[in-house]
């Protein structure tokens, strides 16, 4: 690719990320930083759910180079070559629409680099000045390794011709960097408006923890099922293909790598795996439910913690109806939009959760002298 070419992207990156950086400049918020910090994880979430559009969309080979468009760095000056492509496909992977979706996430990635690199250069230069904990400089330096990790998975998304455990790591990839960002969210927070009150339970903090883990687990197969293209491997509920347990294979479906529909020694993959692929999702969502709903029951108890709790519930629900309206209305793509926007919000609220729960820790009492065993 050209330098031309790279410069011309590097601007357009810092084209899109300008905007967001003049509105936390010209806002009236007490801590800036803090400001910005909120506007990286707002675009971080929008680009998780047009990720999902894209992935969705069969858009992701929409320009099958990177990280321009047939070397070139936009749809508009790689018309001729997009053009010929679709003439010859009209349905293929390659389309003016595809190929403008493709580079407008490209765009909106880079740009949320932009803003995670002035993040750690802003944390680095006030932590040198002020050593102030809200502008310790590690999570934010992780952040920067994070996104260049992120945007590595997502070139090889395209190179490797959307293999499934890519573009699944992307998704995780993604998932976890809007984890980290909101993690540093509540930091900012927190050092605003430190948290008053009494010390919560050390089981409810363990509560959140596995609530993290099963989520995370759940996305990872939410992405599986959906870069294996299984959603409709299962078309009725609770049934599947008639039987509450049918036909699956477990080994072609769960082997990791391997290109998108084959199995690991190239043959087709057979239904049967797709179905265990679905199935394995769509049982995998009453444990999270359960185990979130209980979080976020136990939650609600806790005043402080309320508003958390009340935004997991709903969230929750929503997450489980169009998890269902996937199935029962032959996955329309709104709904399956909404389905990937849901995954990025229960992350983000049980990041929040788990923060808030680390800030006000349980302390024990002390062990009274006569409680203790005697020893000789």
């Amino acid at each position: 690719m050209q330098a031309s070419t790279l410069a011309q992207l590097a601007v357009t990156g810092l084209m899109a990320a300008s905007l967001p950086l003049a509105m936390v400049w010209i806002s009236s918020d007490a801590s800036k930083y803090r400001k910005l910090v909120w506007t990286t994880v707002f675009l971080t979430f929008d680009l998780i759910v047009f990720g999902g559009f894209t992935r969705l969309t069969d858009s992701g080979l929409g320009c099958p180079d990177w990280p321009g468009c047939y070397g070139l760095a936009n749809p508009f000056l790689a018309h001729a070559d997009i053009s010929a492509a679709e003439a010859l496909m009209p349905t293929g992977p390659v389309t003016v629409m595809k190929a403008w979706i493709e580079m407008i996430h490209r765009y909106l990635a880079m740009g949320i680099g932009v803003l995670i690199v002035t993040l750690m250069a802003t944390a680095w230069v006030q932590w040198r000045k002020s050593r102030r904990a809200e502008f310790a400089p590690g999570l934010p330096t992780m952040l920067f390794g994070f996104v260049c990790l992120q945007g590595a998975f997502g070139a090889w998304t395209v190179t490797m011709k959307l293999q499934p455990v890519i573009v699944t790591t992307h998704l995780m990839l993604g998932m976890g960097l809007l984890a980290l960002l909101a993690w540093l969210g509540a930091r900012q927070n927190a050092a605003l408006r430190p948290a008053n009150g009494p010390a919560l339970p050390a089981s409810l903090r363990a509560l959140a923890l596995l609530s993290g883990a099963l989520l995370a687990v759940q996305i990872f197969l939410g992405g599986w099922v959906s870069t294996n293209y299984a959603t409709l491997a299962c078309t009725e509920f609770p049934l599947c293909g008639g039987q509450l347990v049918p036909d699956m294979d477990f080994a072609h479906g769960f082997t990791l790598w391997r290109a998108l529909g084959k199995t690991a020694a190239g043959h087709y993959l057979p239904f049967a795996a797709l179905t265990a692929i679905h199935w394995v999702h769509r049982n995998m969502a009453f444990v999270v439910v359960a185990v979130l709903g209980v979080t976020a029951w136990r939650a609600w108890a806790h005043p402080a913690l309320r508003t958390l709790a009340r935004a997991l519930a709903l969230v929750l629900l929503a997450q489980l109806a169009t998890g269902l309206g996937t199935v029962f209305l032959h996955f329309p793509l709104a709904l399956a939009v909404l389905h990937n926007a849901g995954a990025a919000a229960l992350v983000l609220l049980v990041t929040m959760l788990n923060y808030a729960l680390s800030q006000r820790r349980q302390q024990l009492p002390a062990a009274h002298p006569e409680a203790s065993p005697a020893f000789p």
